[in-house]
């Protein structure tokens, strides 16, 4: 464990929002998301390279879908109007331009989601890179995402959709960016990496151009102990090739509104600070550097410690070593994560404990 760090999967994908309460209600109606991790609005302190170099209070909360896939970090600025992107994002702008979303079944998810008055589709279901139906979708906020078809269920709930599989990045150079997403992060498994024009991709903004897409995944399952609940996870890098692509977040702070980072749940901050410096991606934030070796920073109703890198293009990349979390929070319940073998899943018996935590829209304010 001394050398060796573990990547369990994706824990979250980070939205920042200009009104909390409006988007959290849209991300339970249409994806589900109604399991509370954590919720708190605190002052972000260590995050000033990305907030101005001032502290900025936020409101912030992780949401799960119990059916599986990572969550949502829903994130609002507290004290500080947040700045929206005064551009659309177009296909292969650089940072994270899309998320996926796993489906059970890609054509019935298609179906409901073309009743929903307030879910924009952008184009009908097409064979996607994999060969497998896929369509993509805007919200009312302007963040895309992709449905792809990921069978795969924790816990049935008999939903067509679970969490977040993963996310299309767009990059300057996909050989540059492979170091970090599978060195670092363990995508080893290159799917497909085609150049052309892409159907699927027809109804993205800037969509019909010719773009080199490299999916990638990871070939042995994930360890760790939420690693069976993220499941299968796939990064797609995507290099504009006919257009000079816009990063998302130039000029603007981490935690205005879009998809400000991809988090990765982990194990041994130590061992990956060490491989990243390695790589010459040294960790840009790092919350252990404030305490004492193996003392956890508060992060409202849970604890551990967390550190960001970048992409060779500056996309944000957080990853969170969890060292509590709540169970049942009604009964003061919570889980310590450091008193148990790190490489194992949790059961599931005890992860349906998160069901009591579930939100209805009429109670959020």
């Amino acid at each position: 464990m001394d050398n060796n760090y573990i990547i369990s999967g994706i824990q979250q994908i980070g939205i920042g929002v200009e009104n909390f309460v409006e988007a959290w209600k849209y991300y339970i109606d249409v994806f589900n998301m109604d399991i509370r991790i954590l919720e708190d609005d605190k002052v972000a302190e260590l995050m000033l390279p990305y907030t101005g170099g001032k502290p900025q209070k936020r409101r912030a909360a992780i949401a799960l879908n119990m059916q599986g896939g990572g969550g949502f970090e829903i994130w609002q600025y507290s004290e500080r109007k947040p700045q929206p992107i005064d551009f659309e994002i177009q296909a292969g702008d650089l940072g994270v331009f899309a998320a996926k979303i796993k489906s059970r079944d890609v054509i019935k998810t298609y179906e409901l989601f073309s009743k929903k008055k307030n879910v924009q589709i952008l184009g009908r279901p097409t064979e996607g890179i994999t060969g497998e139906p896929t369509f993509f979708m805007k919200d009312p906020f302007g963040n895309i995402f992709q449905i792809i078809q990921e069978p795969s269920v924790y816990l049935d709930e008999k939903r067509l959709t679970g969490g977040i599989a993963g996310a299309l990045i767009g990059v300057t150079d996909i050989d540059k960016a492979m170091p970090i997403y599978q060195d670092i992060l363990g995508y080893d498994v290159i799917v497909t990496d085609k150049i052309s024009t892409f159907n699927d991709l027809k109804g993205l903004p800037s969509g019909n151009g010719v773009f080199r897409r490299r999916l990638l995944t990871h070939s042995k399952p994930r360890k760790g102990s939420f690693s069976e609940l993220f499941g299968q996870t796939y990064i797609e890098l995507v290099e504009a090739l006919n257009r000079t692509p816009r990063k998302i977040y130039e000029g603007r702070y981490w935690g205005d509104p879009g998809f400000i980072q991809i988090c990765f749940d982990i194990r041994n901050t130590d061992a990956l600070r060490r491989k990243c410096n390695e790589m010459g991606y040294p960790f840009t934030i790092d919350s252990s550097q404030n305490f004492k070796k193996g003392e956890s920073f508060d992060m409202g109703e849970a604890a551990g410690q967390f550190a960001y890198i970048e992409d060779p293009d500056g996309t944000l990349i957080e990853l969170v070593e969890a060292h509590k979390i709540p169970l049942l929070r009604k009964l003061n319940l919570y889980l310590d994560l450091r008193k148990r073998d790190p490489e194992k899943p949790l059961p599931k018996r005890m992860l349906r404990m998160l069901r009591f935590m579930r939100v209805k829209p009429d109670n959020l304010q």
